[in-house]
């Protein structure tokens, strides 16, 4: 194959500058990017008072092996919640989509929100759309190292910023932000602050859009959840198009009178929706994959239009059904069964949290050796019990035997097993039993039942076990 005969596989990327646009959709969005930015980077400072433990809302206490939050404390055992959670969220997003499509990739994902800031920033610095360009192509000079430069000095404390936020949850953040700007804090500080404010900087700042079009997997499967009753942003050819196509304003062509009666569609080709998009599409393609449902383009488009004094939805959220002329019908079998999945698995996750209990405990039996025969006949075996006490306070614990005929409980000089509030204790129990006579199974199942002293709000526990005998 001759070098003029050869593919190029890698297309080097094309800058968008995105065009400043106002309406309903843009006022939407920096709402919740501001509540959003309000939660994540505030959160680590609330304070929450609790009985026993740290006074902050949100912590993740790796090495006491618990999350806080707020009243309610995960312990190592409750780590499936996490597995509910993100089963929770994978059915929302597949309900959310099937409905209206990627509006999670244009108003809730971090890499819009952040993206979001970081083009308000380099507006801030180098100008609207047309400068921001024209800086681009100017010789390097004075203006543009020190435009460019602010610029992404700017990036560089934002994402610093949220990298420090991201490791203010890991530890008390009055005290480990102290420690962090005088040196002191662990290595595992630094680097998670500076790993996670360099994929910050390269994603909002210098990738973008790429982001969303080559490295997230929902691009690209996004539209098997697609149906034609979907609201999705679009484009309304028939309208936009008419008969002759689309075609600026100009004489003869001002009105939409004057437009229709040549067959000319109300699209004056102005290029707004293009330039305020974040992905540099143009929706009047039709669908396309890097499209995030941002609906800045229907804000722009609306903008036309009011200045125009014509209808607005020329772009709009609308569905394909809709835009043939059809009835869209957004309560069908996927998205009811979606919403049926859901609601379950909220409600099972919200009951067990609710009724989550206060204590747990685990028996393992020592094995070294299995059983120890007495000079009486009488079979031992020896168990370690572990109790775990998720309350606030002490609890007190009577341990005893049932299901086991005849068997004997010691438990040393440890007439009661006393729990701090959230730590676990350990107990060496031994059960001695008579051996059974004549043959039978060497191996027999009981509990150890668990009596908390004193506490009425607390109910007693049994843990399965089992006897070993010869």
């Amino acid at each position: 194959m001759s070098s003029e005969e050869q593919v190029e596989l890698y297309a080097k990327r094309i800058p968008i500058y995105p065009r400043s646009v106002k309406g309903r959709f843009r006022r939407l969005k920096w709402g919740i990017l501001a509540l959003a930015y309000g939660v994540y980077f505030l959160l680590p400072w609330l304070r929450w008072e609790r009985p026993v433990g740290p006074d902050q809302a949100v912590l993740w206490d790796l090495p006491g092996r618990r999350f806080y939050l707020f009243d309610l404390i995960v312990h190592p055992q409750d780590i499936f919640w996490l597995a509910w959670l993100l089963a929770i969220a994978a059915f929302l997003l597949f309900f959310v989509t099937g409905i209206a499509g990627r509006v999670f990739c244009g108003y809730f994902c971090f890499q819009t929100l952040w993206t979001d800031v970081f083009i308000a920033i380099e507006k801030l610095v180098q100008g609207e759309r047309p400068a921001r360009i024209r800086l681009a192509k100017q010789p390097w000079n004075g203006e543009k190292i020190a435009k460019l430069g602010g610029t992404h000095l700017l990036w560089l404390a934002v994402a610093f910023v949220t990298g420090f936020s991201f490791t203010m949850y890991w530890g008390n953040a009055p005290e480990l932000a102290v420690a962090f700007l005088t040196g002191q804090a662990p290595f595992a500080a630094y680097g998670a602050t500076f790993f996670l404010m360099t994929t910050t900087y390269v994603m909002a700042g210098l990738a973008r859009e790429q982001v969303c079009t080559y490295m997230c997997p929902y691009s690209r499967f996004q539209a098997a959840m697609f149906d034609k009753d979907t609201l999705i942003v679009s484009y309304d050819e028939t309208r936009g198009e008419g008969t002759a196509g689309r075609a600026k304003v100009g004489k003869g062509l001002k009105t939409r009178e004057e437009r229709q009666a040549k067959g000319v569609g109300d699209c004056i080709d102005c290029g707004y929706c293009v330039q305020v998009c974040p992905a540099g599409i143009d929706i009047r393609n039709g669908m396309q994959y890097q499209c995030i449902h941002c609906a800045l383009c229907i804000d722009a488009c609306d903008n036309i239009m009011d200045k125009m004094e014509w209808p607005r939805g020329l772009i709009r959220y609308t569905s394909e059904h809709a835009l043939e002329g059809k009835k869209t019908r957004l309560l069908k079998f996927k998205t009811i069964g979606y919403g049926l999945v859901l609601a379950i698995l909220s409600g099972t996750l919200v009951w067990n949290v609710a009724s989550q209990a206060p204590y747990d405990a685990s028996v393992s039996q020592i094995r070294q050796p299995l059983y120890v025969q007495l000079s009486d006949g009488r079979i031992r075996n020896t168990y370690e019990l572990k109790a775990n006490n998720k309350t606030t306070s002490e609890l007190d614990l009577v341990v005893s035997v049932e299901g086991l005929a005849d068997a004997e409980l010691e438990t040393g000089r440890i007439e009661v097993l006393a729990v701090e509030a959230e730590k676990s204790a350990r107990l060496l129990l031994q059960v001695i039993a008579p051996r059974p006579a004549g043959p039978g199974p060497s191996q027999r199942d009981f509990q150890f039942v668990l009596t908390p002293v004193g506490r009425d709000d607390v109910a007693p526990i049994a843990v399965d076990a089992r006897f070993h005998t010869p």
